[in-house]
């Protein structure tokens, strides 16, 4: 539970500590979370960040609607699909673009590497395997999942029906992917370069941006109420959320031993959080416009897949104030 929890009593620069209860999953798109606490930044800014790690964006939003959080660092799915059942929240920045990738081991490797398209490399595994191939990914609704399903319908063209997408939490996932529980996984980083750096046959099929083009990816989103009672404090953090991007682009070694402190539990080694950090599945960005457009391509998919029963309106969705305030200073 929590990558820091900045005291009050600190010394404040600018204005008294403004406590915001932040929500994030433990993994690399989520890096300038990490960045903006383990430099000191929000605590020399004058904010209380009481951070909770969560596994999956469903379980997250669920707090969200609850009135348990302020801000989440989420995947754009679950926010558009919180939005289209009430929860009053504005995504007011972006984190990353095409961070999802499809990832598989031994057998499935096999059958993809050798087919002449990967609708017939999933014939060819389930003719010498007698199954359908099991692809893990994050619960139904999370950006990994939807872009898994949409590279299947649009992409490959890949009747739903012969693939078995199991959906987990993030650990459960890595987990189920070294064991050889599942086949594959759409899934992000550290996983990919985490499961490729333990497992000769592991590799990648499908690349991180050809499954779902310019996929928008984890956002930064703050509640309305969180807003109206401390805009300030938003402000502020959006500031320190485009300075940790810049950050983590020109410092990839310091920003390795800040996301190994907080999502590695020792587990991951540092060059391979760098490797991680540097790959085509890790492309940081800010802006919230940069992934305007493909967020709307998402939610008129995620609609053919009743997701979203109620259409959002993304403009609406998006709250781009706080990150052009930031770079007019």
């Amino acid at each position: 539970m929590g990558i820091a929890t900045v005291a009050a009593s600190l010394p404040l620069p600018a204005f008294a500590a403004t406590g915001l209860r932040v929500g994030y999953i433990p993994i690399i798109p989520m890096t300038q979370l990490y960045v903006l606490t383990g430099e000191g930044w929000a605590a020399d800014a004058g904010l209380a960040l009481q951070t909770t790690s969560f596994q999956s964006g469903p379980a997250m939003i669920q707090a969200l609607a609850s009135g348990t959080l302020d801000v989440a660092y989420v995947g754009i799915g679950p926010a558009m699909i919180a939005r289209s059942k009430g929860v009053k929240l504005k995504v007011v920045a972006a984190n990353v673009i095409d961070q999802v990738a499809l990832i598989g081991r031994g057998p499935l490797v096999k059958a993809m590497a050798g087919a002449a398209s990967p609708a017939e490399g999933v014939k060819a595994f389930r003719a010498a395997n007698g199954r359908r191939p099991k692809i893990g990914s994050l619960p139904a609704g999370s950006v990994p999942d939807t872009v898994l399903r949409y590279w299947m319908a649009e992409v490959a063209h890949i009747p739903a029906e012969d693939i078995e997408i199991v959906g987990m939490g993030e650990q459960p996932l890595q987990q189920a992917l070294l064991t050889g529980a599942i086949d594959g996984a759409s899934i992000l980083e550290p996983i990919l370069t985490l499961v490729q750096s333990r497992l000769q046959d592991a590799a990648i099929i499908a690349k991180a941006g050809s499954m779902f083009p310019k996929q928008p990816g984890a956002v930064l989103v703050v509640t309305e109420d969180a807003i109206a009672k401390n805009r300030d404090a938003v402000a502020e953090l959006v500031k320190l959320h485009i300075r940790a991007t810049a950050f983590a682009k020109s410092n990839p070694d310091r920003t390795a031993e800040l996301v190994t402190d907080i999502i590695g539990k020792g587990l991951v080694e540092r060059d391979v959080m760098r490797a991680a950090l540097t790959s085509d599945a890790t492309t940081f960005v800010d802006d919230p416009r940069v992934i305007l457009d493909s967020t709307k391509q998402m939610q008129a998919f995620q609609q053919t897949l009743a997701q979203i029963t109620e259409p959002v309106d993304v403009d609406a969705l998006f709250d781009f104030t706080f990150h052009d305030a930031a770079k007019r200073k």
